[in-house]
């Protein structure tokens, strides 16, 4: 009976992740500890498993999308009562979403059981900027702009150039300086490749009514960072040009 109940996740096996923090930087590295712990019977784990997921928004509502996944172990037995403990790193890929108040990153770790339910453990993570993607937000910084809100969004038909099925976007919106009064906002959105970050900029200038009625208030531009920690200052004037020939 208790093969029967574990089976159903009755009195199955548990796993758990600590990780020594819950804030991570895009495309860098964290050490974390996998606990497993039988349950009432002996049972055999075919992988322990993990998947680094968000989601994004499409014509057709929100989708979860997995980030990277990985598979930490070969098969084993654990048997009642049991605790393992495994070690292992885990690589944050640059292209991870930074997190805002509406973009959540998790990493999932699974347990694969043949012919029984999974049991999983979900902890939800901080991601920071690349420093490539920090120089950017530095910079608009800078020159007066704050960030208003973010999200991810489809890349199916946009004009980004990445094999990714989605990218995220950030708006930007002037509280003083030079663009005050000038744009009502500017969005980003990075695409990285293997030795740069290529930023798509859009800016949306204060046309009146009638230029935003006929789209003509929105202009594109993009600009790369190949420096691997780019000085801030340098991305600035880049930037700031851009603008200006946008708005």
């Amino acid at each position: 009976m208790k093969d029967v109940l574990s089976r159903i996740g009755i009195g199955a096996a548990t796993v758990d992740t600590v990780l020594p923090t819950d804030t991570v930087r895009a495309g860098e590295s964290v050490q974390v500890e996998v606990r497993v712990e039988g349950g009432s019977t002996a049972q055999e784990i075919d992988a322990v498993y993990f998947a680094l997921e968000t989601e994004y928004k499409s014509d057709e509502g929100y989708k979860d999308a997995i980030i990277d996944q990985w598979q930490l172990t070969e098969p084993f037995t654990i048997e009642a009562d049991e605790e393992r403990r495994f070690e292992t790193t885990i690589d944050i890929p640059r292209e991870t979403p930074v997190t805002t108040r509406s973009t959540a990153v998790e990493i999932e770790t699974g347990l694969d059981i043949s012919m029984a339910v999974d049991p999983g453990d979900e902890d939800y993570i901080e991601v920071e900027p690349t420093p490539r993607t920090q120089a950017v937000f530095d910079a608009l910084d800078s020159l007066g702009f704050s960030l208003h809100a973010s999200a991810c969004e489809a890349t199916a038909g946009s004009l980004f150039i990445t094999s990714a099925t989605f990218v995220q976007e950030f708006e930007f919106r002037p509280q003083c300086g030079e663009f005050d009064g000038q744009v009502d906002e500017v969005e980003i959105v990075p695409v990285f490749g293997d030795d740069r970050l290529t930023v798509y900029v859009e800016v949306d200038r204060s046309g009146g009514l009638l230029s935003e009625m006929t789209d003509t208030d929105e202009r594109h531009t993009k600009l790369t960072v190949e420096a691997p920690d780019p000085d801030p200052g340098a991305v600035e004037p880049r930037l700031a040009e851009s603008i200006r020939d946008l708005s």
